[in-house]
């Protein structure tokens, strides 16, 4: 269970403790965008996302988005904030989450992952040995694929909060 629980559990973006982070030497953030910025069927970044994401750079921290999703959601969404940004990354698998870090200039020792999936975020990022951070899904209507590995999820989800609440 171990690759499959995070170390901090929040419930969204907006509840994550920057200085938490900062305490803990993080410098980039690897950020998943359907259900943690936005609902997966929002095309762009709300205001609420971009000013939040803009925070992030003026805290000092460096950004870059990393989706399973198609180049033309990803390229949509990042359009207006032209953050490094990956597409089609193929979590829960290493390769994503290397090139982000090369992206952003960090290494496994002062990175973090935000997202809100455990097969693919948190277990990507554990592999990888990064700090992980889950968010509660903003939007509970998904692809019907998302929606069957969800019920999985929340099962997990359950154990691993038993195990550890990841509020440090």
């Amino acid at each position: 269970m171990k690759f499959l629980t995070p170390d901090l559990y929040v419930e969204s973006i907006l509840h994550l403790d920057l200085e938490k982070l900062k305490a803990r030497n993080i410098k980039g953030l690897i950020i998943d965008i359907d259900n943690t910025l936005v609902a997966w069927d929002i095309k762009y970044a709300s205001e609420e996302a971009k000013q939040w994401l803009l925070s992030l750079k003026e805290e000092g921290f460096e950004v870059c988005l990393v989706s399973n999703n198609t180049e033309d959601r990803v390229v949509t969404f990042n359009e207006k904030l032209q953050l490094p940004a990956i597409h089609r990354a193929t979590k829960p698998r290493r390769g994503a989450f290397k090139k982000a870090m090369e992206n952003m200039g960090t290494t496994v020792h002062n990175t973090a992952v935000i997202g809100d999936q455990i097969f693919t975020d948190v277990l990507g990022g554990n592999r990888m040995g990064l700090f992980t951070v889950l968010v509660v899904p903003i939007e509970s209507k998904e692809f019907w694929w998302t929606t069957l590995v969800r019920k999985v999820e929340r099962h997990v989800l359950k154990v691993v909060l038993k195990e550890h609440r990841g509020d440090e």
